[in-house]
C-alpha cells in the first residue's frame, strides 16, 4: 500500500461509524468506539533468517516515518504513547479498553494525533518474533490516554 493509499484507508477510518459488536476482516477490526487496520504486512518471519527480519523491520520503519510526517503535516506533531503500561495491566488481569487491549500485546508505541471527536494512532508491531511485522493505524473515540488502562505520554 502506497502513502497516498495509506492516508486514504486512514480518512476512511476516521469517518466510518463504529459497529455495535467486534467485527474483524483480513485487515480490519473493529469494535464499540474503535477500528484497527493493518496498512502494511511484511511477509512471514517464522523461518526468515537475521537479515530479512532487518529488511522488514526497516521496511516498516521508515513506511511509519513517512506516515508520521504526512500525518503531521495535517495535525501537528503527535503524542507519543507508550502502551508498556498497558501490557502491564492486561498482564495482570487489570481491565484494558478496546482497542488498546488488543494493541498493547505486539505494539510497543504509537504516534497519535485528535482530529475533531476521534484519535488517530499509528505504530509498527509484531505479536510474536515469528509472525510478520504490521504497520497499524487505529481510530477511537474518547481519549487515547487516560483511565481505564491509557497509555503513558513520552517523547
Amino acid at each position: 500500500m502506497t502513502l497516498d493509499e495509506q492516508l486514504t484507508t486512514v480518512d476512511a477510518l476516521r469517518r466510518r461509524d463504529f459497529p455495535a459488536q467486534r467485527t474483524r476482516s483480513a485487515r480490519t477490526e473493529s469494535g464499540p468506539g474503535f477500528h484497527i487496520a493493518a496498512l502494511r504486512v511484511s511477509g512471514e518471519l517464522w523461518d526468515a533468517d537475521p537479515a530479512e527480519v532487518a529488511e522488514a523491520e526497516e521496511e516498516l520503519g521508515a513506511a511509519l516515518t513517512a506516515l508520521v510526517g504526512a500525518l503531521s503535516l495535517r495535525w501537528g506533531e503527535p503524542e507519543v504513547l507508550d502502551l508498556s503500561g498497558v501490557l502491564e495491566r492486561s498482564a495482570r488481569g487489570l481491565p484494558v479498553r478496546p482497542p488498546l487491549d488488543a494493541l498493547c500485546g505486539y505494539v510497543p508505541r504509537m504516534y497519535a494525533w485528535r482530529s475533531a471527536d476521534r484519535w488517530i494512532a499509528v505504530g509498527v508491531g509484531q505479536g510474536d518474533p515469528v509472525l510478520p511485522l504490521q504497520l497499524l493505524v487505529a481510530v477511537g473515540e474518547g481519549e487515547a490516554t487516560g483511565a481505564s488502562g491509557a497509555p503513558g505520554r513520552g517523547r
